[in-house]
């Protein structure tokens, strides 16, 4: 339904899942606009046929002139870091919630068709399995990044709907692939694997049990892509398949460095221990379909990785 759009505002549209958004879009035949301050991510990573417009989300002149001729928004921008989160929590704040105030106000409802906006599995509250959770289990947020992204979902839905925009908010889980920046703090699977090329031990944090949905960022940017011009609402996109941290650190450690055994750690608060997803509703909504798996793409990511490190 991308032919009733013509130009996309994406946020944060120089990072990890932004950057191949923009290029998805622009494929499908929309003009495209990033808009990022390029904290995490960087100008190479922007399509040349996208136009880079470089600031901060909390600005509203910035907004305003990243806005010009757009009739959708991508909003992806956030501080996106659980752990982080609450050792800056006023900076996660900041950025994740008070980014998506400014940028709600600075939205003209007669020219913005839709608004997307890129939530987290982390607004959820633990699960008590690794059963698939769909959109209607508890929001009980562990960390300010989770309450954050709540909020900033909540007050999309209000002050869109009073402007007769229409809004859908897409519950983002553990996204993998190549062009993640390794961090201490985001992305348990690059962390791993840099780790591991770097002859260092990766570290469990806890006991290892917790499980996660691990999806890979060309489903998640497919998912995104289909909420353009599809019902409005609150979806999850992952692939309703648990992995265990055990499990994934084996996996690797096998592929990379066999016999080198990992470290434990303290659990770290704030994390969810499940946190799988039902995506019954983007199945049927959205006509999500994931076609990646950790399985089949975890040789390109290790190899893809370890290009970057030589």
């Amino acid at each position: 339904m991308t032919s009733t759009y013509s130009h996309a505002l994406v946020t944060g549209g120089a990072g990890f899942i932004g950057s191949r958004l923009a290029r998805r879009l622009l494929d499908d035949g929309l003009e495209v606009t990033v808009l990022d301050n390029l904290s995490v991510g960087t100008p190479e990573a922007v399509d040349s046929r996208a136009r880079l417009v470089v600031g901060d989300v909390r600005n509203q002149a910035t907004v305003v002139r990243a806005l010009d001729g757009v009739d959708c928004v991508f909003h992806l921008a956030a501080q996106v870091t659980i752990r982080g989160s609450i050792e800056r929590f006023y900076d996660d704040v900041d950025n994740t919630l008070m980014g998506t105030v400014n940028l709600l106000r600075c939205v003209d409802p007669t020219h913005i068709k839709q608004f997307t906006l890129a939530s987290s599995m982390a607004v959820y509250a633990d699960a008590s399995s690794p059963a698939p959770i769909p959109e209607t289990h508890a929001c009980l947020p562990l960390s300010p990044y989770g309450v954050s992204k709540l909020a900033s979902e909540q007050i999309c839905g209000q002050i869109l709907a009073l402007r007769e925009v229409p809004f859908t908010g897409l519950r983002y889980f553990n996204t993998f692939g190549p062009g993640q920046t390794f961090t201490p703090y985001v992305g348990v699977i690059t962390i791993f694997i840099t780790k591991l090329l770097r002859g260092e031990r990766p570290v469990i944090f806890g006991d290892g049990e917790q499980q996660r949905d691990f999806v890979h960022v060309d489903d998640i940017v497919a998912g995104t892509a289909a909420s353009l011009g599809g019902p409005a609402g609150v979806f999850n996109l992952g692939t309703g398949r648990p992995t265990s941290v055990n499990r994934l650190a084996k996996l690797l450690v096998d592929k990379i460095a066999p016999g080198l055994k990992p470290e434990h750690a303290p659990a770290h608060p704030g994390e969810l221990r499940f946190s799988i997803a039902d995506i019954t509703r983007a199945s049927a909504q959205l006509h999500y379909r994931p076609q990646r798996s950790l399985e089949a793409d975890i040789e390109a990511l290790i190899t893809s990785i370890e290009a970057n490190l030589s």
